[in-house]
């Protein structure tokens, strides 16, 4: 089943990158300089930030909707990141080489199902959630950290 990984929109976070520390620290946010690869994976990019770039870690309401599951969890975004338009039906590298929580949804955004996998069987496990018509979106969460990293249709 084809199915579209989409990263966070650029246009959100360039302002972020033109605060002071104080400013940032005001927002419940951080700069940092990137010192290990990989680390700091961008939600914006979908790539591991090099060493040496900066990136701003920040909370990020990933799940807005009024329920039970409405959430937020800290990302990191690239300064300079070009939003990411990963082929359908493809798995990008900064996935594919992390253990993944894949949490289903159904149109009234309750969670109805969830995996925990090794990237690398990602794009199986997507395909697979997707048989079920109840699935109306998947979100992708880096499983150790429970951070948010994507969203994920059926294309």
């Amino acid at each position: 089943m084809p199915f579209q990984i989409h990263a966070l929109p650029a246009t959100r976070f360039p302002p972020l990158f033109e605060l002071s520390a104080e400013e940032l620290a005001n927002a419940g946010a951080v700069r940092k300089t990137v010192d290990a690869k990989p680390g700091y994976p961008c939600r914006v990019s979908l790539v591991d930030a090099e060493v040496g770039e900066q990136v701003i870690l920040l909370n990020y309401e990933h799940q807005s909707a009024e329920t039970p599951f409405r959430a937020s969890h800290a990302i990191y975004v690239r300064e300079h990141a070009e939003r990411a338009l990963p082929e359908v039906g493809t798995v990008p590298d900064v996935l594919a080489s992390r253990i993944i929580s894949v949490r289903a949804f159904d149109d009234r955004h309750y969670m109805v199902d969830a995996v925990v996998v090794d990237g690398t069987n990602l794009q199986e496990s997507i395909e697979s959630l997707f048989q079920d018509p109840v699935v109306s979106y998947l979100q992708l969460h880096n499983a150790g950290m429970g951070c948010y990293v994507a969203r994920v249709t059926r294309s």
